[in-house]
């Protein structure tokens, strides 16, 4: 996916700030076993971002993806589940994205129309 990915030095900034920030929160050894291997993987080089943590691109990282489509851009949000009583709900993360502009809009909606024609043909045949 990295290949894919347009701002890759970027997007990897965010998901490792987002990371130490659920390690300082908890430290679980799953999300610390993620960041150890995000962490080694090779560096970017092209236009390196050291951290995201303060600027506004904190809350609003988009994932840039390119397609033979064109470019989609999508924000993401994470939202997590439960209370202090409830264990198995507190560990539970839910993370989707969403188009971050119209040509994602379109794109997407291009691509689902044409799965759905493929889908009903071959269901026809």
């Amino acid at each position: 996916m990295a290949p894919r990915i347009v701002n890759l030095s970027e997007w990897r900034a965010h998901v490792i700030t987002v990371l130490r920030q659920q390690i300082e929160a908890r430290a679980e050894p799953g999300v610390q076993a993620l960041l150890a291997e995000i962490l080694a993987y090779p560096q970017v080089v092209a236009g390196a971002v050291a951290d995201v943590a303060d600027g506004p691109r904190r809350f609003a990282t988009p994932l840039k993806i390119a397609t033979n489509e064109g470019v989609l851009s999508f924000l993401n949000t994470t939202t997590v589940f439960g209370t202090p009583t409830d264990i198995t709900l507190s560990e539970l993360a839910l993370e989707m994205l969403f188009p971050a502009d119209p040509e994602t809009i379109a794109i997407v909606s291009k691509l689902t129309a044409d799965k759905s024609a493929a889908s009903s043909l071959e269901t026809d045949q």
